[in-house]
C-alpha cells in the first residue's frame, strides 16, 4: 500500500510537472498591432511632434524604437507575406496585391500555436492570394505596356462630424473591440500565454466612393476631435522636383497616383495633417489595447509589437499613397517593449518585417522551422549580456513589383546610403540619396559616387539576382493579365476602356506642367 502510494505520488507530481512545462508561464504573452500606411518617422522626433500620439510615446518610454525599421515591400500584401512568413519577396513571389503568400504557408503564429500558445488573428490580415482587386492583377501588367491608366483618385482631405466624433474608422474599432473583449474574456482566464494579432485598415485613406466601386483609397477622411491632436504649425510643406527633373519612375507614379494636376501649398498640408489626425486615431486603437491588458494584470508579462506594413508620402515627392522607396512611403514604426526588453532604448540599427518571424520564436522559445531572411531583433533590446549584439547584417532590402510603377523595384539600405535600382540594373537609370545630408531624398547622386553604386549593386547581386526576378516578374504579369483578358471574352474592350480613369494623360500632364514650370523642358518633347 505505501508502494502504492508513492507511486501514485510520484505520477501526480509528473503529472503538474508536465502540466507546468505544457503552460509555461515563464512564456510571455505576445500581442502585435499592425496598422496599415503609417509612416515610420512619426514614432521619434522630430515627426513625433507634430502629433499627439499618447500611446505610441507610452511603447517608446517603456520598450525599444527601432529608428530605422522598412517594410520589404511598400505594399499591403506582399508586405504582410514578407512579415508572416520570414521571407523575402521574391522567395515567397507574392509579386503584387493579387498574388501573395500560399495558403499552406507556415507563419509564426502556427508555430506559437503548435508550441502551446492561445492565438488569435483579428482585422486585417492581407497575406493569402487572391485577396484583393482585379485592379492589382492587371495594372501590373499595364506598367510593362505603352498603355498608362490613372489609376487613383486625386487626393482629397473630407472633414466629418464634430469635436466629439471619435470613432470614425468603424471597422477598425469593432476589430479593437473584439480584440480588447477576447483578451478580457479568453485570454486573462486562460493557463496558456496567448498571442494576438491585430490589424489596422488605419491610417489608410479610403475609398473615394464618388469615383465607383473599383476607385482606390485617396480620401484622407477625419474628424474636428483627431485634428485638435495635430500642431499644424509644424506640419512641414515637401520639397518637389519640377516633372521635367523627376526620375522616370516617380514621374509614372505621379502620373497614375492622379497627382500631377496643380496643388496649393493649402491643399498640400490639409492632406498632411488629415493624415496624421488619422494616425491619432489608429494610435488610440493600440491604446484600448494596452488599457486591456493593464487592466487584467497581464501586460507585465506580455510583449506588446507595433508596426505597420509600409507608410504614407502624404504627398512628399508630389504622391500620395504608398508604392515607392522613399522615406514616406518605405519606413515603418516599430517599437516592442515587454519583460525582459530595455526601457527607453532607439536602436539604430538596419531591421525590417521580415525580422518579426525570427523574433517572435525567440522571445517565445521556439525552433525556427526553415531558412529565415530576417535576424532576431531580441538581443538588440535584451536586459541579458548573454546575446551577441552584432548578429544582425547592417542592410535591408525592399522590393517592389506592382502597380504605380513601370518597373520592378529594388531598394537596398546600407549605412548612410540608399540605393534604388530598377528592372535588368540598365535600362533604367538608379538612383542614390545620402539620407544623412539629404533627409528630403531630393539629390540623386548616382552619378556623384561610382564607387558607392558599384558597391551597393554588388551587395545587392550577393542578396537577389535582381535582373532574373524582374524578369520573372514580367512573365508573371504577362500570364496573369493573358488569363483575365481570356477570362472576359468580348467584354473586355468594355472592361478594359473603365476600369480606371484612362485619359489623354500626356497632354494633361504636359499642360499642368507648363502651368507651373513655364521656363522648363518638357520632359515627354
Amino acid at each position: 500500500a505505501v508502494m502504492n502510494a508513492s507511486v501514485f505520488a510520484l505520477i501526480f507530481l509528473l503529472q503538474i510537472c508536465c502540466q507546468c512545462n505544457c503552460q509555461n508561464v515563464t512564456r510571455p504573452n505576445i500581442v502585435m498591432v499592425m496598422s496599415d500606411a503609417f509612416d515610420g518617422r512619426l514614432s521619434f522626433d522630430p515627426g513625433s511632434k507634430v502629433v499627439q500620439l499618447p500611446y505610441i510615446n507610452y511603447l517608446r518610454e517603456l520598450g525599444s524604437t527601432f529608428l530605422n525599421a522598412y517594410t520589404n515591400s511598400p505594399i499591403c500584401c506582399p508586405s504582410r507575406a514578407a512579415m508572416w512568413s520570414g521571407q523575402f519577396v521574391h522567395l515567397t513571389q507574392s509579386w503584387n496585391n493579387f498574388k501573395c503568400l500560399d495558403e499552406n504557408t507556415t507563419t509564426w503564429m502556427d508555430l506559437l500555436e503548435k508550441s502551446g500558445y492561445l492565438t488569435n488573428m483579428i482585422g486585417k490580415l492581407d497575406y493569402i492570394s487572391g485577396s484583393h482587386s482585379v485592379s492589382n492583377r492587371i495594372e501590373a501588367w499595364t506598367r510593362d505596356v505603352q498603355f498608362l491608366l490613372r489609376q487613383e483618385g486625386r487626393p482629397v482631405p473630407e472633414l466629418v462630424g464634430n469635436m466629439s466624433t471619435v470613432k470614425i474608422m468603424r471597422k477598425d474599432w469593432q476589430n479593437t473591440d473584439e480584440a480588447t473583449r477576447w483578451i478580457r474574456q479568453t485570454a486573462a482566464s486562460s493557463h496558456q500565454p496567448f498571442a494576438l494579432y491585430l490589424g489596422l485598415n488605419l491610417p489608410h485613406p479610403y475609398k473615394t466612393e464618388s469615383l465607383g466601386p473599383i476607385a482606390g483609397g485617396s480620401t484622407f477622411r477625419t474628424s474636428p476631435y483627431w485634428l485638435k491632436k495635430v500642431s499644424s504649425e509644424l506640419i512641414t510643406v515637401p520639397k518637389w522636383l519640377p516633372m521635367a527633373a523627376m526620375h522616370p519612375v516617380d514621374y509614372y507614379s505621379t502620373v497614375t497616383k492622379n497627382c500631377s494636376g496643380v496643388f496649393t501649398e493649402e491643399e498640400v498640408v490639409s492632406i498632411r495633417a488629415f493624415y496624421y489626425a488619422m494616425c491619432a486615431e489608429a494610435d488610440a486603437m493600440l491604446g484600448q489595447v494596452i488599457s486591456a491588458l493593464r487592466q487584467t494584470g497581464l501586460l507585465s508579462n506580455t510583449v506588446v509589437i507595433f508596426t505597420a506594413d509600409h507608410g504614407e508620402l502624404a504627398m512628399e515627392h508630389r504622391q500620395f499613397y504608398k508604392m515607392s522607396m522613399f522615406e514616406g512611403s518605405s519606413h515603418v514604426p516599430l517599437l516592442i517593449m515587454g519583460p525582459g526588453l530595455m526601457s527607453g532604448l532607439q536602436v539604430n540599427q538596419l531591421v525590417s518585417l521580415v525580422d518579426l518571424y525570427p523574433t517572435v520564436l525567440d522571445m517565445a522559445g521556439v525552433s525556427q522551422v526553415g531558412s529565415l531572411s530576417g535576424h532576431s531583433l531580441l538581443p538588440l533590446m535584451s536586459k541579458s549580456s548573454a546575446f551577441s549584439k552584432k548578429q544582425h547584417p547592417d542592410w535591408v532590402l525592399s522590393e517592389y513589383h506592382g502597380c504605380n510603377v513601370n518597373a520592378s523595384t529594388y531598394m537596398l539600405r546600407s549605412e548612410q546610403w540608399k540605393y534604388i535600382t530598377y528592372a535588368d540594373g540598365l535600362s533604367v537609370s538608379p538612383q542614390l540619396f545620402d539620407l544623412t545630408l539629404d533627409k528630403d531624398e531630393i539629390h540623386n547622386v548616382v552619378h556623384k559616387f561610382p564607387d558607392v553604386q558599384a558597391h551597393l549593386d554588388k551587395l545587392l547581386r550577393s542578396i537577389v539576382d535582381y535582373p532574373q526576378v524582374s524578369a520573372a516578374v514580367h512573365i508573371y504579369n504577362k500570364k496573369a493579365f493573358g488569363a483575365w483578358r481570356r477570362s472576359l471574352g468580348k467584354n473586355y474592350s468594355h472592361v478594359i476602356a473603365n476600369l480606371r480613369w484612362h485619359v489623354d494623360w500626356q497632354n494633361d500632364v504636359i499642360a499642368n506642367e507648363r502651368a507651373q514650370y513655364p521656363s522648363s523642358n518638357d520632359r515627354l518633347n
